[in-house]
């Protein structure tokens, strides 16, 4: 397994670098924008992947996409991925003001109207014709030529799954995968969508967020935080098939009744050990090495992502370290 972090700042992914670190992944929310972050990642490692992992899809034109992800090519040649997520219907309706019906068809058009721009050559008019995207771009200036970027999408049900099969580079699987998510149903999915256009699932990069939480002086803090991060994660709806996949319900339910009541600080109280062992890596270092161990089917290359659910600035860059001292003796 290759691995990765979420943007743990230079200093720290300059020692992951040096431990074997093979990307490092953006994510965004109201007061991080993912290609702002990806542009510091660029600028600050040498060798690493870079990118978005996720960014919001529709809150962006292809054009908006693809002239960043160009600018980003500039600064880190050949080490540049995109990440996509479709974001939820709310935040897309609501925060975004973006339309995202029929997100799966919206999302495959997506990535054929970047890679249009991506593919062009100088002297070339970009064009795409879809449903939801039309681009009739003729640039004069010569600012195109073939650009070769993964494009990978944050997918988690079949059907997104199934497009990240038939039209994208990979997929970035979420931090709740677990191994049977994998197995029955994203590996399943995935190769339909690749049976659908013709390609070879074997060729799909397969990455993914891994919750990796190691404290050897306090690991009980440590299973702590992966806990309520999981469980913070079990309060949208949109992860209970993997819920009903396990036979999770019940616990999901007091889950989202904890969280409801105003006390968030007690929903990691219902997750159980089979919940923590087949999504996290926590507790000391010999703890998460058996758990690791554990695991039968690992993202090809796993961002190693700190809990963030009620854990301060401080605590994450300390779980940074130690994910890095503990990659670095597989890598």
């Amino acid at each position: 397994m290759k691995w990765g972090l979420p943007w743990p700042g230079a200093e720290c992914a300059a020692r992951a670098e040096a431990s074997g670190a093979r990307a490092f992944c953006a994510g965004e929310f109201s007061d991080a924008n993912a290609y702002v972050t990806s542009a510091e990642m660029a600028l600050r490692t040498s060798a690493a992947m870079v990118g978005p992992g996720v960014a919001y899809a529709f809150a962006r034109s292809p054009f908006v996409h693809a002239s960043a992800v160009r600018h980003l090519s500039k600064w880190a040649p050949g080490r540049v991925f995109l990440g996509l997520g479709s974001g939820t219907p709310r935040m897309n309706r609501d925060w975004f003001a973006a339309c995202a019906d029929h997100p799966a068809a919206r999302m495959a058009e997506l990535v054929e109207a970047i890679r249009a721009y991506l593919q062009a050559e100088n002297g070339e008019a970009v064009r795409y014709s879809g449903r939801f995207y039309t681009v009739d771009a003729d640039i004069r200036a010569p600012v195109l030529g073939r650009l070769d970027v993964p494009i990978l999408i944050g997918a988690f049900n079949r059907i997104m799954l199934r497009t990240a099969g038939r039209v994208a580079d990979g997929v970035l699987g979420h931090g709740l995968f677990t191994d049977r998510w994998w197995t029955e149903t994203a590996e399943p999915a995935l190769a339909t969508g690749c049976a659908d256009s013709g390609r070879d699932p074997a060729a799909l990069h397969r990455w993914g967020w891994l919750i990796t939480a190691i404290n050897d002086a306090d690991p009980v803090r440590a299973i702590r935080d992966a806990r309520m991060q999981i469980a913070f994660y079990l309060t949208v709806r949109t992860y209970d098939p993997l819920v009903e996949l396990h036979g999770w319900q019940d616990q999901v339910a007091a889950i989202r009744a904890a969280f409801g009541s105003g006390r968030p600080d007690q929903i990691g109280d219902h997750v159980t050990d089979d919940m923590l062992w087949s999504i996290a890596v926590c507790g000391d270092a010999a703890q998460a090495h058996e758990m690791l161990r554990a695991r039968k089917h690992l993202p090809d290359t796993a961002f190693l992502a700190p809990p963030s659910f009620l854990v301060g600035t401080r605590r994450r860059l300390h779980y940074d370290a130690a994910a890095i001292a503990f990659a670095g003796e597989f890598a």
